[in-house]
């Protein structure tokens, strides 16, 4: 984009995703993990407007509860911001607008998808041109999950879940996703896992975390069923470990119809994958008529990308 289209602004959108399946490696020395997962970018999404200012300022609303949200350089994006104008030499400021309808601390990648739509948006607003490669390594910087953010699709995560691979994942996924009220800490979450795996009834992590070759094979034949079968998320038994009221949810969605439920990430909203469009359809019925508020959104979708 020119530096004259982008003179008014420039609209991003990116998207939320889930781990279709998440496994966690013993906690090293550093106090992290290597993980590998199954992302895919899902039709739930965040919108981010960049315009010139002296100043970098942000301004946060949206569908979902965004108190918490910080609107200071604590925001992922206002730091996306910096570190694009840092590597450009940017002298100015932006002004980020950014309406979230990802759940907020809700382990679906929200902040993920500001921070990746922050880089392409002031990226284009500056007429940066840095390019796939450039803004990879820049969000690499920010956190595990927004280098993915900006890819979209379907991948596979290693390392601390920065090191990506497109995965081929033929078709449609309908998924049905139930957020909570109250978030929960993605540390707070490792940590829980962590002191339950000192328990011997616990499976310890695997010292090198692979996806189950199921998982890209389900992808590969865009088989939602055999997708359920091999779908898992070591970080689930911690989520509900903090989170017992969960398991209700859980036990209904599965009940109802669903091929597979599960926490999404670090918790707390809750991910059913569903064979069609109709039976996604019919299980947000189910569980509205429940009382839980149940969003029907499918994947694989793009990545962060301007909206013109």
């Amino acid at each position: 984009m020119s530096q004259a289209l982008a003179a008014d602004g420039v609209r991003v959108r990116a998207p939320g995703k889930l781990n279709l399946f998440f496994e966690v490696g013993g906690v090293q020395d550093d106090g992290y993990h290597d993980v590998a997962s199954a992302y895919q970018a899902v039709s739930l999404y965040e919108d981010v407007w960049a315009s010139p200012s002296d100043e970098f300022t942000i301004a946060v609303s949206g569908t979902v509860d965004v108190s918490g949200v910080p609107a200071d350089d604590r925001n992922l994006a206002v730091r996306a911001a910096r570190l694009v104008a840092q590597r450009v030499g940017h002298t100015g400021g932006v002004h980020l607008d950014i309406v979230k309808h990802v759940p907020v601390a809700g382990g679906m990648g929200g902040g993920s998808a500001d921070a990746a739509a922050a880089l392409v948006a002031c990226d284009a607003l500056w007429g940066a041109e840095l390019g796939t490669a450039e803004l990879h390594k820049l969000a690499a910087r920010l956190g595990a999950d927004v280098p993915f953010a900006l890819m979209g699709g379907t991948a596979v995560g290693t390392g601390r879940g920065d090191e990506l691979s497109p995965a081929l994942a033929k078709g449609r996924f309908d998924w049905v996703v139930v957020p909570s009220q109250a978030g929960l800490s993605t540390p707070e979450v490792y940590a829980h896992l962590d002191q339950l795996r000192a328990r011997p009834d616990i499976v310890a992590g695997a010292r090198v975390p692979a996806v189950d070759p199921g998982v890209l094979q389900a992808l590969r034949a865009a088989d939602p069923v055999a997708l359920a079968e091999h779908a898992r998320n070591d970080l689930q038994v911690a989520a509900l470990s903090l989170r017992p009221e969960l398991r209700d949810v859980l036990e209904l969605g599965e009940e109802s119809g669903a091929l597979a439920g599960m926490v999404s990430g670090s918790g707390p909203t809750l991910a059913f994958l569903t064979g069609d469009p109709e039976s996604a359809l019919e299980l947000q019925i189910t569980l509205s008529a429940a009382g839980y508020e149940a969003l029907h959104v499918h994947g694989p979708v793009a990545g962060a990308r301007v909206i013109n």
